[in-house]
């Protein structure tokens, strides 16, 4: 998909009522965003519009995946994209809205470009930690990686004999100053 005349629905003529727009993000829609976390992806959205006097209202589907890399491995994965989101369009040249689920467009609008919003809605389903399943990262990589058994283990064998020594001077320090105090 590319930019514009894809992800654009022109509602100027349109009488009040429903309608349904179908929308499939592909490699080359991700492409062109030139974001390092999203590599590629299919994600189709089903968008439903409701046309009123002043007012759209869009209820939108989002199911899919995306490609991005694995945070433990670095090697590529795909990620489960799903979910529903609302945007409301209101029309007033006089207006402003902060609301980010509400976009305030001129009187005499007559299309808007949704690119933007499916795009965000997509990336906001990504979670912040992306790792393979256990078992499913690159083995060439996971040999270089300290796991967690590991950390544990050492955990539970001890320290470093460097800060048991300076804990073991802070302990006669210690006991140093409480006979002093006595």
């Amino acid at each position: 998909m590319s930019q514009g005349d894809d992800t654009t629905i022109r509602f100027s003529g349109l009488k009040p009522g429903r309608y349904e727009y179908a929308f499939v993000l592909d490699d080359a829609f991700f492409a062109e965003r030139k974001n390092d976390e999203i590599r590629g992806g299919s994600v189709e959205i089903k968008a439903k519009m409701e046309r009123k006097e002043h007012l759209l209202m869009f209820n939108f589907e989002l199911q899919g995946e995306v490609e991005t890399w694995c945070d433990r491995c670095l090697g590529e994965m795909k990620v489960p994209i799903e979910g529903e989101e609302a945007l409301c369009v209101r029309f007033s040249d006089t207006e402003v809205c902060d609301d980010e689920d509400v976009v305030v467009l001129p009187e005499d609008a007559y299309e808007i470009d949704l690119e933007q919003w499916l795009y965000e809605y997509v990336a906001v389903r990504i979670p912040l930690q992306h790792m393979h399943p256990e078992g499913e990262c690159d083995p060439n990589m996971v040999c270089y990686l300290t796991s967690e058994e590991e950390l544990a283990a050492r955990q539970t064998e001890g320290t470093d004999p460097r800060w048991s020594a300076l804990k073991e001077m802070l302990n006669d320090e210690g006991e140093t100053k409480n006979e002093i105090n006595k």
